[in-house]
C-alpha cells in the first residue's frame, strides 16, 4: 500500500529587513509539506512499521525534494535544510518518526542538494493548526551558525486526528545581520574539539 496524501502545500518566506535593517542579501525560507493519512491509523499497536515506511516514506521523500528544488531552482541553491513531521492525536509520535527517520526519505533530499551532514528535525504531535517547526542547518557545515534557522508554519485543518503533516525545509541565505560566529571559535577558547565539545 503506498501513502495517501491529502494535500501538499509550498511556502516561501522572504526576509527583507530583519532588527529595523535591511538585509544586504534577503533570507529565503521554503517549506514544502505533505498532509497524508496516518499508515497505522486505527490498526491499534503495530509491532512492525516497516512495511509502510519502506511502502510511504520513498515517495514522500521524492514529491517534496521535487517541490523543494521546484521553488528554489536547484539542488546547489540550497545552504540550510531540515525535516519535520508532526502527527495528529491519534497517532504516536513513533508514526511521525517513522516517515522522516529513514534513509529511505531523507536520502532523496540529501543527494539532489550535495548535502553531507544530517538533516536537523523535529517531530512532535498535535491537532489542526499545530506548529509545524522545520529546523535548519549548514547541509555540509553543521558549526556555521549563521544557518542555524527554523521555519515556524501551520496548516488550519492539518493533521487531522488519523493523519501525519511531513515537510521538507530549506534556506537560501543565513540570518540576516548573523554576528554570533561559529562553534569553532569556542571550541578554539575553551580548548576542546569538534568530537568532543563539552571536554568530557
Amino acid at each position: 500500500m503506498s501513502i495517501q496524501i491529502r494535500k501538499t502545500l509550498l511556502q516561501v518566506e522572504t526576509t527583507l529587513i530583519e532588527g529595523g535593517k535591511a538585509a544586504a542579501t534577503p533570507l529565503k525560507l521554503f517549506a514544502a509539506i505533505a498532509v497524508v493519512k496516518n499508515p497505522w491509523a486505527g490498526k491499534g499497536f503495530v509491532g512492525d512499521l516497516k512495511p509502510e515506511i519502506h511502502a510511504g516514506a520513498p515517495v514522500l521523500g521524492e514529491l517534496l525534494t521535487k517541490m523543494i528544488l521546484d521553488a528554489v531552482g536547484s539542488g546547489e541553491a540550497v545552504e540550510a535544510y531540515g525535516k519535520a513531521a508532526v502527527v495528529g492525536l491519534d497517532g504516536e509520535i513513533e508514526h511521525a518518526s517513522a516517515l522522516i527517520h529513514t534513509l529511505r526519505f531523507g536520502n532523496h533530499y540529501r543527494q539532489a542538494v550535495g548535502a553531507k551532514s544530517y538533516l536537523a528535525f523535529c517531530n512532535t504531535r498535535g491537532p489542526g493548526n499545530a506548529p509545524i517547526m522545520i529546523p535548519l542547518m549548514d547541509k555540509n557545515d553543521e558549526g556555521r551558525r549563521s544557518h542555524y534557522l527554523t521555519i515556524q508554519t501551520a496548516i488550519p485543518d492539518a493533521p487531522a486526528a488519523d493523519e501525519i503533516v511531513v515537510a521538507l525545509g530549506a534556506s537560501v541565505g543565513g540570518r540576516p545581520h548573523h554576528r554570533i560566529g561559529d562553534r569553532y571559535q569556542d571550541l578554539k577558547d575553551l580548548g576542546q574539539d569538534v568530537a568532543n565539545p563539552a571536554g568530557v
